[in-house]
C-alpha cells in the first residue's frame, strides 16, 4: 500500500489517496477536480509505475469534493468501478445535487440558520467558485454497510459511519499483522470533523456522529489511515477525544443559551466561534445546529421559528453522550 499526498487549499489541507496494487489497481479515494491537483495524482501514480488507465477500482470514503473530485478522470481514462456509499452515490454520480449547486436547498438552509446578508453573499461567491471541483460526473456503483470486497486477496468491509456526511463509510481489513481502516474523514488526527455544515442532508447528524464514534471506539482498529494527514495509532482513544469534544461543545451551547436567551444557530455560532470566513459561514451554524438539534430532541431546548430556548434548567448532558 501506497500514500500518495495532493495539495488541497481549500479544505482540510492535504489529501491522501492511497494505492493498492496487485492481481487489481485500487485506489481509496480521488483528490479535487483542480488541474495543479491532477498534475500531482498523475505524477504521484507514475511514481509507482501507474497511470490512471490502469485503475481498475476506485473506493470513495464520502462524496465531498476533495475525496472524489477527480473520480469521474479516473473512470473516464480506463473504466474503473467507482465504489461509494448508496447514501452518497447520487451526489457522486451527479444525479443529485449538493448544496454547492442546489439553490433551494442553499436558501433553506441559510434561512433556518440565519445567516445574515453580508456572511450569506460571501458564502454563495465562495460555493459558486467551487462548484467544478466536483470533477466529470461518474458512473458509480452504490454498496451499503456491511458490504464486503475481495481486494488483491484482502477483504474489504464497507463500515458505515455517517455524521460528517450521509455516507461516509471506512474500509476495515487486515494487513501487516493489524486490523486496520481506511476512515476517509471520519476521524482525523487533528481536526475535528464537521457536523451539521459540511452535509446539510444528514437528520440528528449529532447523533449519528455520536453512534459512528462510538462504532469505531467498540471496533477498536489498532491503525486508521484518514483523509488528511498522517495514520491514527490509537483510532478508539481518537474517537473518545472527539465525543470529549462535542461534550464540551454542547456544554457551551447550553451556556450560550443561558446567558443570551434565545438565539438562532448563527447567533449561537457567532458566540461560539466569532467572525467567520469562507466555508467556515457554513460550517459554524453547522455545527451550531447539529448541537442545538441534539438538544432539541432531548427535550432540554424548545425550538420556535428560527430560535432556540433553553427550557431544562441545570441540564445532565452526561445523559446527552455514552460513555463507551
Amino acid at each position: 500500500m501506497e500514500r500518495i499526498r495532493l495539495g488541497n487549499t481549500v479544505f482540510e489541507g492535504e489529501n491522501n489517496v492511497y494505492l493498492l496494487q496487485g492481481e487489481e489497481t485500487v485506489l481509496v479515494d480521488a483528490g479535487v477536480a483542480t488541474e495543479p491537483t491532477r498534475e500531482e495524482f498523475v505524477d504521484g501514480l507514475a511514481s509507482f509505475g501507474v497511470t490512471p488507465a490502469d485503475v481498475d477500482r476506485v473506493f470513495l470514503t464520502h462524496w465531498h469534493y476533495d475525496h472524489a473530485g477527480l473520480a469521474g478522470m479516473i473512470q473516464n481514462a480506463g473504466g474503473a468501478t467507482v465504489h461509494a456509499h448508496e447514501a452518497d452515490a447520487e451526489l457522486i454520480s451527479g444525479a443529485e445535487a449538493s448544496l454547492i449547486e442546489d439553490r433551494a436547498l442553499q436558501q433553506e438552509t441559510f434561512e433556518g440558520w440565519q445567516i445574515p446578508d453580508g456572511p450569506r453573499e460571501e458564502l454563495l461567491s465562495f460555493l459558486e467558485g467551487h462548484a467544478e471541483l466536483a470533477g466529470e460526473d461518474v458512473d458509480v456503483t452504490p454498496f451499503a454497510g456491511g458490504d464486503r470486497f475481495d481486494v488483491n486477496g484482502i477483504e474489504f468491509e464497507a463500515v458505515h459511519l455517517p455524521g460528517h456526511s450521509a455516507g461516509l463509510s471506512a474500509f476495515a481489513f487486515e494487513g501487516e499483522g493489524e486490523r486496520q481502516a481506511f476512515v476517509g474523514d471520519a476521524i482525523l488526527p487533528k481536526y475535528t470533523p464537521n457536523v451539521g455544515g459540511a452535509d446539510v442532508r444528514v437528520e440528528s447528524p449529532l447523533a449519528k456522529y455520536v453512534d459512528s464514534l462510538v462504532e469505531m471506539i467498540d471496533r477498536d482498529w489498532d491503525r486508521a489511515l484518514p483523509g488528511h494527514r498522517d495514520p491514527i495509532e490509537d483510532p478508539a482513544g481518537r474517537a473518545r477525544e472527539i465525543l470529549g469534544h462535542h461534550r464540551e461543545r454542547t456544554e457551551n451551547v447550553i451556556d450560550v443559551l443561558d446567558r443570551h436567551g434565545a438565539c438562532d444557530a448563527w447567533t449561537v455560532s457567532h458566540h461560539l466561534f466569532g467572525e467567520l470566513e469562507t466555508i467556515h459561514i457554513l460550517h459554524g451554524p453547522g455545527e451550531a445546529f447539529a448541537h442545538l438539534d441534539h438538544l432539541q430532541r432531548h427535550g432540554i431546548v424548545e425550538r420556535e421559528a428560527t430560535d432556540y430556548r433553553l427550557v431544562v434548567e441545570d441540564p445532565d448532558v452526561d445523559e446527552l453522550f455514552p460513555e463507551p
